[in-house]
């Protein structure tokens, strides 16, 4: 898709939702007028309005795709957006569950009665209700588990065996399998007789009868190939396989490197047991930004942005606690100097340009560091090379850009020596901020936690008080 095609599908989406949002208050003010009339017919005309309204409105919905309406939904406050829930067709709840926001789905499921959690979990396959499973009631999943027949129930007992960051939870068991001691012709033929093939298939899979993997067929090689080829001369021998115990992320980066859009999955004796598809790892790779950026802020998880005052202050208070605490030391730094600053007013006129500076050099240290790890390109026998190389880039741009501050104040105050303390200030604390940037992520990840959870919180809060005390302490020193 081109990027002007991009656009158009970006601006009719939004044409969309505001067609939505429209009919939603046309009815409230539709309603707010016949509740204020007064006659006979009144409850006739009020219902009859109001079902007006509701019939354009599911029109509209039943023209959208399942992604389309889930992203109106997530931009609707709650009221709205459960009036809107309630009038998509039954038969499309499943597909709108899987592609809304977790935090989005909560809000759907608990507006919804068990028969329809059911009615809406039967439509979808293993992996999906693996997906979908965590977030039901317990006697809807038993339920669920009861109704499905026993190579379902296996299937979905498997995916739910697996950590959700690993492949065998995201992997699809709907999959062509075929033999590679038969002719193109007798594959073609066996394709024709399905019903449909699964989404995604670029490839068909080549196992043995003991369901051992072989290698795959591209679809394309078994289209321009002479029919009566046998398939093991035409099929791929080295394809890229994956393990269900291997790290989802790792095989997102792999379906990127190799321009993949589906791939096997297979046990520890090479047994075929299922596939990996595009769309599964783009919503990873999607659900892994909007994670770190969420941790990069301190925020515990994703936030329904119309979500309740207080679900809201859950999710955010922890690390504003922890940034009021750095804050503090901050002032208790800024305090150790109140003499100075008494003697000379431009202190504290300057130091806000050296914190301020320091901070989002660190951010941009930490930014990328979080990214190359994330990437597996740190290891520990780059990572002394890794920070000599910041700690130069901070350099350089330390004494660049602090000789300008320092011409500035000189400039302003008229005094070289306060322009070169800024200049010297302004040095240190980019490189402490270059160290930090490098330190703070790696330190979280020996913990064993995420890299960039609260990174951009803790080395703001470096660079503000280190900052301070380094161009307070240096002015003391040398302009007092």
């Amino acid at each position: 898709m081109t990027e002007i095609e991009v656009k158009k599908t970006q601006d009719s989406l939004q044409d969309r939702l505001a067609q939505v949002i429209e009919l939603l208050q046309r009815q409230r003010v539709v309603e707010d007028l016949t509740h204020r009339q007064e006659g006979h017919h009144h409850d006739l005309v009020e219902n009859l309005v109001h079902r007006q309204n509701l019939v354009e409105l599911q029109r509209k919905l039943d023209d959208l795709h399942p992604a389309d309406i889930a992203y109106i939904l997530e931009a609707l406050p709650l009221d709205d957006r459960l009036t809107v829930w309630q009038l998509v067709r039954s038969d499309r709840d499943g597909d709108i569950l899987l592609e809304v926001s977790d935090a989005v789905r909560q809000t759907l499921i608990a507006d919804m009665d068990d028969h329809e959690l059911l009615a809406a979990a039967k439509e979808m396959d293993a992996d999906e209700l693996a997906d979908l499973a965590p977030e039901l009631p317990r006697d809807v999943v038993h339920e669920l588990m009861e109704s499905l027949d026993a190579q379902q129930r296996e299937r979905v007992r498997s995916a739910l065996s697996y950590d959700e960051e690993q492949v065998g939870a995201l992997m699809d068991f709907e999959m062509v399998t075929i033999r590679e001691d038969v002719s193109l012709e007798v594959v073609l033929r066996y394709l024709r007789r399905l019903k449909e093939l699964p989404g995604h298939t670029d490839k068909l899979f080549v196992v043995d009868y003991d369901g051992i993997l072989k290698g795959v067929l591209p679809i394309k090689r078994l289209l321009v190939n002479d029919p009566d080829k046998k398939v093991a001369e035409v099929m791929a021998n080295d394809p890229v396989t994956f393990h269900p115990e291997e790290d989802a992320y790792d095989a997102a980066q792999a379906f990127e490197r190799y321009d993949l859009v589906s791939a096997p999955v297979v046990d520890k004796k090479e047994r075929l047991i299922g596939r990996l598809t595009i769309d599964e790892m783009v919503d990873l790779i999607r659900e892994e930004s909007e994670s770190e950026v969420l941790n990069m802020a301190g925020l515990r998880e994703e936030e329904d942005i119309f979500a309740s005052v207080w679900r809201s202050l859950r999710n955010r208070w922890a690390w504003l606690a922890i940034n009021l605490i750095t804050a503090f030391v901050a002032s208790r730094v800024i305090g150790l100097f109140e003499g100075s600053i008494e003697k000379l007013v431009a202190l504290a006129a300057l130091m806000p340009i050296v914190a301020g500076i320091g901070g989002n050099s660190g951010n941009q240290t930490i930014t990328m560091i979080v990214r190359a790890m994330a990437l597996d390109q740190v290891s520990p026998g780059n990572t002394s090379r890794l920070m000599r190389k910041e700690l130069a880039v901070s350099l350089i741009n330390g004494l660049v850009w602090g000789g300008v501050i320092g011409v500035v104040a000189f400039w302003l105050y008229g005094s070289w020596s306060l322009g070169l303390v800024m200049t010297a200030a302004m040095t240190l604390n980019l490189l402490l901020a270059a160290l930090m940037g490098v330190l703070i992520p790696m330190t979280l990840t020996r913990l064993g936690r995420d890299p960039a959870m609260g990174s951009s919180v803790m080395i703001t809060a470096v660079t503000d008080s280190g900052g301070f005390f380094i161009f307070l302490g240096l002015a003391t020193l040398f302009l007092m």
